[in-house]
């Protein structure tokens, strides 16, 4: 009976060895797909929260400067608009 437990306690280290060895293997798998999933999206073109948001500025800031010099313009030419000119809401003219 003593070696009936002795095969059945060599067995249990064994399973316990085996799930040790996957539990292993499994977080080198997840820090190896993570580190080729940061190299590969360091790879892309990608701009920055703060470099969108500034170049956003930017363009809302020339969209105004924009409207105001078409405004002046339209107003040194006595008021009519100017030939090709945008809309109220910056969208282009229909053709």
């Amino acid at each position: 009976m003593q070696s009936q437990n002795k095969l059945f306690d060599d067995f249990v280290k064994v399973m316990n060895g085996a799930a040790g060895t996957i539990a292993g293997m499994t977080r080198e798998a997840n820090a190896a797909m993570q580190e080729r999933a940061r190299e590969w999206i360091g790879g892309l073109d990608l701009v920055s929260r703060e470099e969108f948001e500034a170049v956003k500025a930017m363009a809302v800031a020339a969209r105004e400067q924009n409207e105001a010099l078409e405004r002046r313009i339209a107003a040194l030419e006595g008021g009519k608009p100017a030939a090709g000119g945008r809309g109220k809401r910056g969208a282009a003219p229909k053709s």
